[in-house]
């Protein structure tokens, strides 16, 4: 299968779009093969939930990176439970000050939330919501080299436990036949807030979101889609020797696949605690993802040389 140029009087299919009727090129009457990842293929979030399940049931994954990062959670928990206790009240009390009392600022009083009456006392909340988030830093900064560690060796053993090596990889193959144009720039927002600077600075800017219930982490994750979802795939461009337009070019293709990943994985990844568990089966979720998409390029690349056999596709006008 392949997809060919738009007839004449036709819009041509555009790679990445969302909401289009034009499928995926090379995803139509595929071998049998590769009837299951084709599948995975058409809701990436399904990689965040296989790999929190291989993490949590596979033990080749998950007793290496608990015997990694153990030492380092005990200690953290431990300091984290001290301060949270302690500062409990004081934190309270700088919110009823500095957020209850300038609801025109925060949007936060006693009971309401811009204007909106809560269920529950909101004091109480946003300090939680606070202290979970120190907590889990406190935790990160026990295992920050530790837990790096482990989310590397976790995507590596996933790779190994599909039984494939480095030359299974192959060169980047172009699937569309008119691939978007992509505009470099030496500097902008895209680029200031990605280096390390910038993710503090993003960081910083974000922990009013926090205060929002449930609405705070989903515009957080919405915000860092792209940028996880690009990150987490380093490791399988790096194996592909793909050149920064390549990248570019790949992720602009697919970007809704890399936006919905990228939401899902940065939104759990934001919940207290737990999300430290996931920042590392979002490594084994990327791993399989990475799999099933170097499975498809290996199908177009045989296509292309005429090693496999292929249906033509004329992408529907959107």
């Amino acid at each position: 299968m392949s997809a060919v140029p738009a007839a004449a009087g036709e819009k041509a299919a555009v790679p990445g779009a969302y909401g289009g009727d034009a499928p995926t090129p090379y995803t139509e009457d595929v071998p049998k093969s590769l009837h299951h990842a084709t599948s995975r293929l058409q809701f990436p979030p399904s990689y965040v939930v296989v790999g929190f399940y291989r993490l949590v049931t596979d033990k080749t994954l998950y007793v290496p990176a608990w015997k990694k990062c153990k030492h380092g959670f005990v200690r953290g928990a431990s300091v984290a439970l001290v301060w949270a206790v302690g500062s409990f009240k004081i934190q309270r009390k700088f919110v009823e000050i500095f957020l209850i009392k300038s609801p025109s600022v925060t949007g936060l009083s006693r009971d309401a939330l811009f204007g909106i009456t809560m269920p529950f006392d909101l004091p109480t909340y946003a300090t939680t919501v606070f202290l979970a988030s120190q907590v889990s830093t406190i935790i990160y900064f026990f295992l920050s080299r530790n837990i790096r560690i482990a989310r590397e060796r976790a995507y590596d053993q996933t790779i190994i436990s599909r039984g494939k090596g480095a030359d299974w990889w192959c060169p980047y193959v172009e699937e569309w036949d008119n691939p978007p144009q992509i505009k470099h720039t030496s500097w902008g927002l895209g680029k200031l807030l990605s280096g390390p600077v910038g993710g503090i600075v993003a960081k910083v800017i974000m922990i009013p979101l926090d205060f929002i219930p449930l609405a705070g982490i989903v515009l957080a994750a919405w915000f860092k889609s792209l940028g996880t979802a690009r990150y987490l795939h380093q490791p399988y461009f790096k194996v592909k020797n793909m050149s920064t337009e390549q990248v570019s070019t790949f992720i602009e293709e697919r970007k809704w696949d890399y936006r919905s990943f990228g939401f899902t994985a940065a939104l759990v990844e934001r919940l207290p605690i737990i999300g430290l568990i996931f920042s590392v089966s979002n490594r084994i979720g990327a791993a399989m993802w990475a799999h099933d998409l170097e499975k498809r390029q290996h199908y177009v690349a045989a296509v292309k040389a005429g090693l496999a056999p292929g249906v033509e596709h004329r992408p529907k006008a959107e």
